[in-house]
């Protein structure tokens, strides 16, 4: 399962697009062991099925992979600030490390027995993906059901204009999915472990988040930065953990408050971070990268310190 998010037009009336399917939400409910009613489940701040809004080009496109037992809606924080400044995001469940819901209703959960899937695995779907931006820019629908797709979205994605990104093993995947193809022309990675080792010299831009998994404590990590031979960053944020990128940050205070959890039980799942800090800084910073790379927009923010987020660190 996928979705597409874009800048849109004339969304009144149109229905709220759910964070997840009541069905995938109950399953993630269950296994975290949240108590919770999934049908009060966030909304976000889309609609289906909008017209795509189109300032006369075509647009930029960014592919996003989950990490590890999660979701394509689980940094929905950061992809609807990209697609609000006029990127379209393509999200995608990578089915069976995933919790999803298919049309029909069935729900499939990450799989408990092997073969489990691996970074290449989920690169492997981010290359599917592009095959299907493709398709949407030459004017042909990808989707399976032959659904009618939003007023103007055929055409309006720019295939030579793609960066991708992704958390803890999506994020790997951001990497093994540039190393094996061109198409992609800037990646992020946010928190991601780089494992297996990574060996391979990437020349095009690339930018690391870490928290956990940072050069100083996983060697992997530490291996990939020195194969990183074009534009480069990494930075981290104070009091950040690996759980702090992501809209774990703001959901799980919100739900702790429900569930009667202590401030200390709430921290010790999404770091020490402000969660509406975490929230500003995953927004800015990915913003700011592929605007640079992908548009040309220059800004200081990727430059060094910046006063409005003090919080974040340049690690050199």
């Amino acid at each position: 399962m996928a979705s597409v998010w874009y800048p849109a037009r004339k969304t009144e009336g149109l229905p709220r697009a759910s964070w997840m399917t009541e069905g995938a939400l109950r399953a993630l409910l269950a296994d975290i062991g949240f108590p919770l009613d999934p049908a009060l489940g966030p909304l976000t701040a889309g609609h289906v099925g909008a017209p795509i809004h189109r300032t006369g080009h075509r647009l930029p496109v960014i592919v996003y992979s989950h990490g590890a037992s999660s979701h394509r809606g689980d940094h929905t924080i950061m992809i609807q600030e990209l697609a609000s400044h006029g990127y379209v995001v393509v999200t995608v469940d990578h089915t069976y490390d995933t919790f999803t819901e298919f049309p029909d209703g069935r729900v499939v959960i990450p799989t408990e027995v092997p073969p489990f899937l691996g970074p290449r695995d989920f690169a492997a779907d981010l290359r599917f993906l592009l095959n299907c931006v493709e398709q949407l820019a030459a004017g042909r629908s990808p989707d399976v059901d032959g659904r009618p797709l939003p007023q103007g979205l055929l055409g309006a994605l720019d295939p030579q204009c793609i960066g991708a990104f992704g958390w803890s093993k999506g994020g790997t995947a951001t990497a093994l999915t540039m190393l094996a193809d061109q198409r992609v022309r800037a990646g992020l990675s946010v928190d991601g472990p780089m494992q297996p080792t990574i060996t391979t010299d990437l020349e095009r831009p690339f930018m690391m988040m870490t928290a956990d998994f940072t050069r100083a404590a996983m060697p992997d990590v530490a291996e990939f930065w020195t194969h990183l031979r074009g534009w480069r960053l990494d930075i981290q944020a104070d009091g950040a953990i690996h759980n702090s990128y992501g809209d774990n940050a703001t959901l799980i205070p919100q739900a702790g408050k429900i569930l009667g959890m202590t401030d200390q039980q709430i921290q010790d799942r999404i770091g020490t971070l402000d969660p509406a800090r975490a929230v500003r800084i995953q927004q800015a910073y990915p913003l700011a990268f592929f605007d640079l790379h992908l548009r040309h927009r220059g800004g200081h923010l990727l430059e060094g310190p910046s006063a409005a987020y003090p919080e974040v660190k340049f690690l050199h």
